[in-house]
């Protein structure tokens, strides 16, 4: 049974108490057997019997759980530059899509890939990801938007999650936008995502979520209720995209289905956020996508000091928030957002892992759960926050395993 000794700063981050409170022990250990924690504490505490036990030093490093990003579209073809200098010459994110661009450009490259294109393309972005310190990773479809094309992104995310060691979790968002074949009949592809997309996924059982992007330039929620009652009953859970750009009643929509988040809420309305709280639904902000499309950030301190759970995630897409930087996400959630250091750890870990329906099994250092945690170059998460440097991240155990953090 390995061990971890000589930690500076341990931040367990479990789920009980308040978003700022980490659990912190310091002079810590670790001991974990195969892919599990064993024990934790005050290394002086360690028990005898994992004296002799192979030990890793962590030469005084702040140590966290894995970090868990619960909201990414990792598989996609292409990217899209141009619309990052659109937007600095003054087109919205709007504008861009009714110019043929946005979501749907990204679309056409998907479809045009290859299966083989795309698992190559996210593997290389979960390796980098990790480096970071990042151990698991919720993937969307999405970028399909057929029921051929929406499968084919969702293979892909099987296959990672069979071949990487990282903790993967797939969620159906055929409800992302309309297509263009559907442009003038919204109804019919409503209809397609409820009676052929959710049927065929489920049957196949590639996603655990399902996804909705409900405002007013996509779907209304009215639609959004009707796909998400449909996925619910083929046995998948609702996760939604609310609020971000208008205040159209997706947070009290989350609320009403009681989804395991809903995630961007920047126009969320004081309703929406109490409706949230009582419901126990996890508020998911993704300060990269309001950075890239200069939007007003969502003010997290509004959600938290009215008891609601809020995870920290990047939105990694190649138009909104092309970055999978969860460390850069999560200083923008402090310096934007509002949050403490201490709010935004607890809001990429154990809430995060809350957001996916994974915080029995990650998000915190405590005996039973997966042995994934980061060793920091820092001696606490103020100062790594604050002294933010490209990354700070020395070493990452996945699984109980230490991985290789070279190029």
């Amino acid at each position: 049974m390995p061990k971890l000794t000589n930690i500076g700063y341990l931040a367990t981050c479990r789920q009980e108490g308040r978003q700022h409170e980490i659990h912190l022990i310091e002079d810590a250990a670790i001991v974990w057997k195969g892919d599990k924690i064993v024990w934790v504490g005050n290394e002086v505490d360690l028990p005898a019997e994992y004296e002799d036990e192979k030990t890793f030093d962590a030469e005084q490093a702040m140590v966290i759980p894995g970090l868990v990003d619960c909201h990414t579209h990792l598989a996609f073809g292409g990217w899209r530059p141009d619309e990052f200098e659109m937007r600095l010459k003054g087109k919205s994110y709007l504008e861009i899509a009714k110019a043929g661009g946005g979501i749907l450009s990204t679309v056409r490259e998907t479809r045009e890939a290859t299966v083989e294109e795309l698992y190559e393309k996210a593997s290389g972005f979960l390796s980098e990801m990790v480096r970071l310190g990042v151990t698991a990773v919720e993937c969307k479809s999405g970028y399909g938007l057929s029921v051929e094309e929406e499968l084919k992104i969702l293979e892909v995310y099987r296959r990672l999650s069979e071949e990487q060691p990282v903790h993967m979790v797939s969620t159906f968002l055929g409800a992302h936008t309309f297509p263009a074949e559907y442009r003038e009949d919204h109804t019919a592809y409503v209809d397609l995502v409820i009676n052929e997309m959710i049927p065929a996924v489920a049957e196949a059982g590639l996603a655990e979520f399902c996804d909705v992007f409900v405002e007013d330039s996509a779907f209304s929620v009215e639609d959004a209720r009707r796909i998400l009652v449909s996925a619910q009953a083929a046995g998948m859970v609702p996760k939604l995209h609310a609020d971000q750009l208008t205040s159209c009643g997706g947070a009290e929509l989350a609320a009403e289905m009681e989804a395991a988040s809903a995630d961007h809420l920047e126009k969320i309305s004081d309703k929406g956020i109490l409706a949230m709280a009582e419901a126990g639904v996890v508020g998911v902000t993704l300060p990269l996508a309001s950075l890239y499309t200069q939007e007003t950030p969502l003010d997290c301190r509004r959600l938290v000091d009215a008891g609601l759970e809020v995870a920290v995630a990047t939105d990694f897409n190649p138009g909104s928030a092309p970055t999978f930087d969860l460390p850069l996400a999560m200083m923008l959630a402090c310096n934007q957002g509002r949050l403490t250091p201490l709010e935004a750890l607890k809001g990429a870990t154990i809430y995060a892992a809350k957001a996916i329906h994974r915080q029995r099994e990650i998000g915190s250092i405590e005996p039973g759960k997966s042995a994934d945690f980061a060793l920091i170059d820092a001696p606490d998460p103020n100062f790594w926050m604050y002294h933010f440097r490209p990354n700070t991240c020395r070493e990452v155990f996945l699984k109980g395993e230490k991985l290789n953090m070279g190029g």
